[in-house]
């Protein structure tokens, strides 16, 4: 396993390359303890999985605030996706900083993201699958979007986008909710450490 920082603090491309032989194969998708080791401690409570039917298919971009906030590791299955998280940690020298990562299917490459950080991506294939390792339980009350097409955000979609939900349309700009996001991400900031 090798982990690589992004430039968002807390944000790493982890890659796990598979071992090969005659029957195909081989590649650990998670491990609690070699995480542990470089670092990065991951309590896993959700396992979700996506299939985005038609390329260019947007989803997110997502969050939950504090107490409910939390850690996601995701890793591309099959097809191909631009992982995009934005930096919603007020306190964090990379607050509100973009950053994209390409996952493959089969190229054992996930992504974590740190817990108050906006998280989405987009289908660069026809049925792309994504699995998301989650640390905390889906609590719709702590939900929290950003629009995916927010001038201030800046993200460059690789494709035009064939697909998003009414939900993810409809979040507002970042200047109508930063200053609530703001309070909400630093709620109990003292007890705050992912």
């Amino acid at each position: 396993m090798q982990c690589s920082e992004l430039p968002i603090a807390g944000a790493f491309v982890i890659d796990h390359p598979p071992h090969r032989d005659e029957r195909g194969t081989f590649a650990r998708a998670f491990c609690q303890r070699d995480l542990a080791d470089v670092g990065i401690d991951v309590t896993v409570r959700q396992v979700n999985l996506s299939l985005s039917r038609t390329a260019g298919t947007v989803r997110g971009l997502h969050v939950q605030v504090p107490p409910h906030h939390e850690q996601k590791l995701i890793r591309c299955t099959r097809g191909a996706l631009i992982d995009v998280i934005v930096d919603l940690r007020p306190e964090s020298p990379s607050y509100l900083r973009v950053v994209q990562v390409q996952l493959i299917g089969g190229d054992g490459r996930s992504v974590l993201v740190p817990a108050r950080c906006a998280h989405g991506f987009q289908s660069l294939a026809d049925d792309t699958e994504a699995l998301y390792v989650v640390s905390q339980f889906h609590s719709p009350a702590a939900e929290r979007g950003l629009r995916w097409d927010d001038p201030a955000l800046g993200i460059r979609w690789p494709r035009p986008v064939s697909s998003i939900s009414a939900k993810d349309a409809a979040w507002p700009l970042l200047a109508e909710q930063e200053p609530r996001l703001r309070t909400e991400m630093t709620m109990r900031a003292g007890a705050l450490r992912s």
